[in-house]
């Protein structure tokens, strides 16, 4: 015997005395101790089967009386060989259910030990007093997301002035500097000689501002022409 089966066996004997009946686990242990039991006469009957061959195969024809009374022995071997097969089976099966049922009573009772310490934990729990927290929780959340938003949103701070205003003012000051750019330019003076006579290529003048400005060829060849009045007038 085992000392797990012996274990059981010794657990649940004063038990089973005040039920008047065996404990799922005396029964478990009972019934491992016959499959352990059966496993072992099944060796000794396959030791027997092979040895009963084996004288058998020693006389054979030398000897038919004993070699039949082997075989003989060997055939009952062989069928309480089966029989035992057969029972191993059943009490396999007996045993699974058995366990299987332990085992689902052990759940349910668990189970049970879990609703009754949930009834515990809720008894001093009141469901109006549970909606107001939520509520409550609620109403906080939804304080917390305004300041949030209220914090992200962009400072604008100065920002009172109407834009439209502020452009045409703008637009004053830039034409107020242009027309005092305007003052400022000088017109050139018209050159006093005239055009030459012979006809050649004119000098390319440029138009800003839709007053002629002079080339600077034609400057100095104005410039020259006043430098020899000057010399004629003084040797004169």
């Amino acid at each position: 015997m085992s000392k797990i089966s012996k274990f059981f066996k010794g657990g649940g004997s004063a038990a089973s005395k005040g039920r008047g009946g065996p404990s799922p686990q005396e029964a478990l242990a009972r019934l491992r101790e016959t499959e352990e039991m059966l496993s072992k006469k099944q060796e000794y009957l396959e030791t027997r089967i092979e040895r009963e061959l084996a004288v058998a195969r020693q006389h054979g024809t030398k000897n038919k009386r004993a070699a039949l009374q082997a075989l003989k022995r060997k055939k009952r071997y062989e069928k309480q060989l089966n029989q035992i097969d057969g029972t191993l089976s059943t009490i396999e099966f007996q045993r699974e259910a058995l366990e299987n049922s332990h085992t689902n009573t052990e759940v349910l009772k668990n189970m049970g030990y879990a609703a009754q310490a949930m009834k515990k934990v809720h008894e001093n729990m009141d469901l109006n007093k549970i909606d107001d927290l939520m509520q409550d929780i609620t109403e906080q959340q939804d304080v917390a997301q305004e300041i949030s938003d209220a914090i992200s949103n962009r400072a604008t701070f100065g920002d009172e002035f109407d834009e439209d205003e502020l452009m045409a003012e703008l637009e004053e000051l830039e034409q107020e500097e242009l027309n005092k750019g305007m003052r400022d330019v000088r017109l050139p003076s018209v050159p006093s000689t005239s055009l030459p006579s012979r006809p050649g290529k004119m000098p390319t003048c440029h138009l800003t501002f839709l007053m002629i400005k002079p080339c600077s060829s034609t400057r100095k060849k104005a410039e020259d022409e006043d430098e020899m009045k000057k010399l004629a007038a003084w040797a004169s």
